[in-house]
């Protein structure tokens, strides 16, 4: 069984919708090791509203902080501080998708970040999408995964903006899931028909 862990370039780029799409395409399992914030509508339970299978197991968070900022941040707000030891991947027997919180280098304490969480035989998604800047932010993100010699593609949220998407592909040279579009509302059958188009290429 194969472990993914779903990053983004930046907060806001897609990654819970991605995420869903995903879990859905593999019928795998769901985890968010971190929430920080939006305690009543977390990440975990907006996952678990799109999908529609019935094999998905929807593990809870390692840390659920109270605070919409950086987890280090919030940990401190709550008074507590967030201990890598104890963010321990569930045991399954299913494949499994972690969803990380903003992009890599996110900190969890004073010198551990997002990246810390990834192991070495996961597969990384980076969730790339248009803006200004976000050419440098996923090409940034791309390279240090490369460089720590993961196993790393690429799916693009939002509009389709070629030319971004283009140079992406030439300067990171790696595989390209596709595109989760600007779509007018995402449920659970956005989200299947998605999964169906996504799964040969995960």
């Amino acid at each position: 069984m194969t472990t993914y862990f779903i990053t983004g370039i930046s907060t806001d780029v897609g990654k819970t919708v991605a995420s869903a799409i995903i879990t859905e395409a593999l019928e795998a399992d769901y985890w968010k090791p971190v929430q920080a914030g939006d305690l009543d509508n977390c990440d975990t339970k907006k996952v678990e509203r799109l999908v529609s299978n019935t094999k998905s197991k929807f593990h809870p968070n390692a840390y659920a902080l109270n605070t919409p900022m950086s987890p280090h941040g919030a940990a401190d707000i709550d008074g507590i501080e967030i201990d890598i030891k104890a963010i321990k991947a569930p045991i399954t027997k299913n494949h499994l998708v972690i969803e990380g919180a903003g992009g890599l280098l996110v900190p969890l304490n004073n010198k551990n970040t997002i990246l810390d969480l990834i192991q070495p035989d996961y597969k990384v998604i980076v969730v790339s999408r248009h803006y200004l800047g976000s050419i440098n932010h996923t090409l940034l993100t791309v390279n240090t995964l490369k460089e720590k010699g993961f196993n790393v593609s690429i799916l693009f949220g939002g509009n389709e903006h070629k030319s971004t998407e283009d140079i992406i592909k030439k300067m990171t040279q790696v595989p390209v899931i596709g595109r989760i579009n600007e779509e007018p509302y995402f449920d659970k059958n956005v989200v299947k028909e998605y999964a169906k188009k996504f799964y040969d290429k995960l």
